[in-house]
């Protein structure tokens, strides 16, 4: 059972003689315990409104100690239960209410050969489809699709089948495609992926080659968090160099 917090996300104050201390402080505070949490973990929890720290008259963020134990619960929740973000936010708005949360039972750790590692419950299940299939899905002809191979914007899979993501592109080349966009003209965006690509991948291989299955398990969510802010960063830079206003 885990008991009631003293704070949750939204409270943005601390009682009266409560320290707030600055992101790297609380991230000292946090390595103790948790030594693969990042200040772009905090911020990505943040934007996700878990916690909600103090702002000073210059923006500089401020966390209480509320703030830290909140922190530290829902890394504790992610880490010995695996626990998506969203029911993370419910286990601690029923704390926040009063009520007791039963969590699953953490997974017992084993020694595991080198090598990437998922949880039974993570590994991906989605069915590959063949190329027809992918043709009727992006809607587009043979010849289109063979010159996309050509330009490195899709590939197979080892079976030769294609993944969802697969058709995602897919679909978004074909779009691009009808607006005069031609293949040649997206290696450039596909060069740059492969460049954020290779920079998330060096910052999670040290975490991935780890002997606990718990860090490794880490390392995954961390790709995906650092996945997800790579793609937010590239859309706000790409709209603000047209001048647009962001959603």
């Amino acid at each position: 059972m885990l008991r009631t917090p003293t704070g949750g996300a939204g409270h943005g104050t601390a009682a009266a003689g409560d320290r707030l201390v600055s992101i790297g402080a609380v991230l000292s505070q946090l390595r103790d315990e948790f030594p693969e949490v990042t200040i772009s973990k905090i911020r990505f929890l943040e934007a996700e409104g878990l916690v909600e720290p103090r702002r000073t008259a210059s923006g500089y963020r401020k966390f209480s100690p509320q703030d830290v134990e909140r922190l530290a619960q829902i890394l504790r929740m992610q880490r010995d239960h695996y626990l998506p973000l969203k029911v993370i936010r419910e286990h601690l708005d029923a704390l926040a209410r009063g009520e007791q949360v039963k969590l699953p039972s953490p997974s017992p750790q084993r020694d595991l050969p080198d090598g990437p590692w998922e949880p039974e419950s993570d590994r991906p299940t989605a069915a590959r489809v063949g190329r027809a299939e992918l043709l009727a899905a992006a809607e587009v002809s043979e010849e289109e699709l063979a010159e996309w191979e050509s330009y490195g914007l899709i590939a197979p899979g080892p079976g030769g089948g294609y993944d969802a993501e697969a058709v995602t592109v897919a679909r978004l080349v074909a779009d691009l495609g009808r607006f005069g966009l031609e293949p040649r003209h997206l290696r450039a965006v596909k060069a740059a992926a492969d460049r954020e690509a290779g920079l998330v991948e060096q910052m999670v291989a040290p975490l991935r080659r780890h002997r606990n299955p718990q860090t490794r398990a880490h390392a995954e969510a961390t790709a995906k968090e650092l996945a997800g802010l790579s793609v937010r960063l590239h859309a706000a830079l790409v709209q603000t160099a047209l001048g647009l206003r962001l959603p």
